[in-house]
């Protein structure tokens, strides 16, 4: 992409002059910034427009300069992580697995990029799983349906699962694929607030992915005298 930005010079002193567009998109990634930080430290309800402005530094007249209100913002912010969500999910191709080295091997790389959407900014945790559910029911419903469209496409990878023999023929894909995902999403809300998130995610991604070509039943029937 060609950058519109110019430097021009008066009396021997360069100056950028940035478009009015950019500046307009950089104010109100700083605006949602700071409105994200308010939202997870102190809750949506509890937040007010004076709290973010004086977090930036600026005036309320600055302020809905860019956004019209604080449900704006948290709009703003939470369609982000939607995209985020949306585009990890659709980073591979839900048909390409072919062996069942393969499979499992984008089923880890599948939840590390589910988990990263929220490792990367732990605030998006917070705004996600909790303040977008609770700020109204219109926003609520709107984070329910995006988790519906996931599930969706989580479909398409137990689909294939399933028709190259990876997975049980008789597996409830649709009901499945939204387990898996809410599981991922835990792991990933846990491993958002631990010290050393990466590790915290490993390991949910080595337990998630185990519990789907494993499971939790032990391998062999128990012997006489063992209990059942």
């Amino acid at each position: 992409m060609v950058s519109t930005r110019q430097v021009v010079t008066r009396n021997d002193v360069s100056f950028l002059i940035v478009p009015t567009a950019e500046l307009t998109t950089r104010r109100r990634d700083e605006i949602a910034r700071a409105a994200s930080s308010e939202f997870a430290e102190h809750g949506y309800h509890a937040t007010g427009i004076a709290d973010i402005a004086l977090r930036l530094g600026i005036g309320h007249g600055t302020f809905y300069r860019y956004f019209q209100n604080k449900r704006d913002i948290l709009e703003h912010v939470l369609e982000g992580v939607v995209e985020r969500i949306g585009a990890a999910l659709s980073s591979e191709d839900p048909e390409s697995a072919s062996t069942l080295t393969e499979y499992r091997a984008q089923s880890e790389r599948i939840g590390r990029a589910l988990c990263d959407v929220f490792i990367d900014d732990s605030e998006l945790a917070q705004l996600f799983f909790v303040e977008g559910m609770g700020a109204d029911q219109q926003l609520a419903e709107r984070l329910l349906a995006a988790q519906d469209l996931f599930a969706e496409v989580g479909e398409r990878y137990l689909r294939n699962g399933v028709e190259r023999g990876f997975l049980r023929a008789d597996l409830d894909i649709a009901t499945s694929a939204r387990a898996i995902n809410g599981m991922i999403f835990a792991g990933a809300l846990a491993a958002a607030r631990m010290p050393d998130a990466a590790a915290a995610r490993e390991r949910w991604v080595a337990s998630l992915t185990s519990l789907m070509f494993e499971g939790v039943s032990r391998r062999r029937p128990p012997t006489m005298g063992e209990s059942r």
